[in-house]
């Protein structure tokens, strides 16, 4: 009786594998650590940032984080089933204009991550009065005939790393002076649209204010008491 024949066709090695869109995630979220970390300068993050978009490759993927220490921290650990690992991920917050507009300002908490898609349509995202939780943000937007507007205070840090294909990608760099402040990056691509990010004047984060303020006293009362 003749057995059926396996499948003994070589398998392509792990790095070889086709890179999704959650592995350039990853990648640039290392990259994004270490710039905040200052192991990268803004212009080597903007290099690796760029030949992460254009790698086609698992492999061509890690050369940009082989020598960053957070590519190289061990994987999870296995636990005892049905025990949970730690609390629950966040979702991601989802602003969304597909022929509309979707706004969103005043004082509302700001999420770890926030995507932004404007489909023939407009976004605008405020940060100037939001609850800062995390110390950095990511707003990772699509704009496709369409515009998405990201506004900051003027105390805090701003990024950005993306283009446009007959469109317009524009992100101010902006470096608080206040070293725990927090860090807004702006990462996207404008198909015949536009895609900004700019500090709104006259508006800043209370709670960096509030730390200053208390820098400010504690070191009065020091000279005073001398």
């Amino acid at each position: 009786m003749d057995l059926q024949k396996q499948d003994s066709s070589p398998r392509a090695p792990a790095a070889e594998l086709r890179a999704s869109d959650a592995d350039r995630d990853r990648v640039a979220d290392i990259l994004r650590e270490a710039l905040a970390e200052g192991r990268l300068t803004a212009d080597e993050h903007a290099e690796r940032v760029e030949g992460v978009l254009a790698a086609k490759t698992v492999g061509e993927l890690d050369v940009f984080i082989q020598d960053l220490p957070a590519a190289h921290r061990g994987r999870t650990v296995p636990t005892a089933p049905n025990r949970p690992t730690g609390p629950p991920a966040e979702p991601d917050d989802n602003v969304v204009a597909v022929f509309s507009s979707a706004v969103r300002r005043g004082r509302w908490r700001a999420g770890r991550r926030i995507h932004a898609y404007a489909v023939f349509g407009s976004v605008e995202i405020d940060l100037s009065e939001a609850l800062f939780e995390y110390q950095q943000i990511v707003i990772k937007a699509i704009s496709v005939f369409g515009t998405v507007e990201v506004r900051v205070p003027e105390n805090v840090s701003l990024r950005g790393t993306g283009g446009g294909v007959l469109g317009n990608f524009e992100v101010d760099t902006l470096d608080s002076t206040e070293p725990n402040a927090p860090v807004v990056y702006v990462d996207g691509w404008a198909i015949l649209g536009n895609i900004e990010g700019r500090p709104k004047r006259g508006h800043l984060v209370a709670d960096i204010l509030d730390r200053v303020q208390r820098k400010v006293g504690h070191s009065l009362h020091k000279h005073l008491d001398r």
